[in-house]
């Protein structure tokens, strides 16, 4: 009996591992920063890339073309370290942020659009509009800022009881989804600040995203619990089949027609999944900064491109192209 268990063991242990073989092939490689970024921002269909370092500053990537488009040198004259960014939907504009103060960028004219100071909270996350003009950050300080930088309007929305760790803006940036250590995502307009529908999960909620066409959204814990429910209703959709390996999502993004969503952790695993079951469609290790100890793969964003490819972005300075499992 004892033999046969062992090796009933022994087939499974196969059969897994050559699944993790076979998943884990990548379609293609970018080393864009052998030395490791602070940020790493794609664009929505994967073909821009944005990174920071702490030794050459922020720069744009073509990825299609393997080439650097431009160097915006450092955010502010301090130097101080980016630590989230975002490209608009439309490829256009971009923002990116260090713990205190934040900078808008034209990508088309690769030159600054201007730097702004908080004083009232650092910043966790952030987001803009397809115009530019329209931001959204998670603050520390509990509240989630909406600021319209073309007429100064500035929207602070308290529903969040603790700090807020995740946002999402709608690409006209009307609508948006914050999720925060109060367990709670709420989708909610920016013109007037009123919810129109939350979910709340069993623990801190670390990544949200939205659809770009306000259908869908995605919110995680950090304990195994991520949902994609319908924006509207606030009703819940499916469950990703995760495990552990998936724990504390560190980026999340919707296909185009919301009927995938690519997924990052920190700890390098990068994942597709169907929407509407949350069925996993393929899953992958990103690669680790090289030469570095402790090594390290934080998945910063993730994209799917017009082929169907999953592209990771990640803290060893290295985009990656996944094929999914047919």
């Amino acid at each position: 009996m004892r033999h046969f268990i062992n090796k009933i063991f022994l087939i499974l242990t196969l059969i897994a591992l050559s699944g993790c073989f076979h998943s884990n092939q990548e379609a293609q490689r970018w080393v864009l920063e052998p030395k490791g970024v602070t940020s790493f921002s794609l664009s929505k269909e994967g073909r821009f890339a944005l990174i920071s370092s702490t030794a050459y500053g922020i720069a744009l990537w073509d990825l299609t073309q393997n080439k650097q488009l431009a160097n915006f040198d450092f955010q502010d004259p301090d130097k101080n370290q980016v630590i989230t960014s975002q490209i608009s939907d439309n490829n256009r504009y971009a923002i990116t942020a260090t713990s205190q103060n934040f900078a808008t960028w034209d990508l088309s004219w690769s030159q600054a659009e201007g730097l702004w100071s908080l004083s009232d909270g650092l910043i966790r996350d952030i987001d803009i509009s397809n115009t530019g003009q329209k931001v959204l950050m998670a603050l520390s300080n509990g509240k989630a800022l909406f600021i319209d930088l073309g007429t100064g309007r500035r929207l602070e929305f308290l529903a969040h009881r603790e700090k807020v760790n995740s946002v999402s803006l709608s690409p006209n940036g009307k609508y948006a989804l914050s999720g925060g250590n109060d367990h709670t995502a709420f989708f909610w307009d920016t013109e007037s600040g009123q919810i129109i529908s939350h979910h709340r999960l069993k623990h801190r909620i670390t990544r949200v995203a939205l659809h770009r066409s306000g259908k869908f959204g995605f919110s995680a814990d950090g304990d195994d619990n991520a949902v994609i429910w319908d924006l509207i209703s606030g009703k819940q959709i499916s469950t990703l089949k995760t495990t552990h390996r998936y724990t504390n999502f560190s980026a999340a993004r919707f296909s185009d027609d919301g009927t995938q969503l690519a997924t990052g952790t920190p700890s390098g695993h990068v994942a597709l999944w169907e929407s509407a079951t949350g069925k996993n469609l393929g899953h992958w290790v990103a690669e680790e900064k090289q030469n570095k100890h402790p090594s390290s793969a934080v998945v910063y964003d993730v994209a799917i491109d017009p082929t169907g490819r999953v592209i990771s972005g990640t803290s060893s300075g290295i985009a990656q192209a996944w094929l999914p499992e047919k």
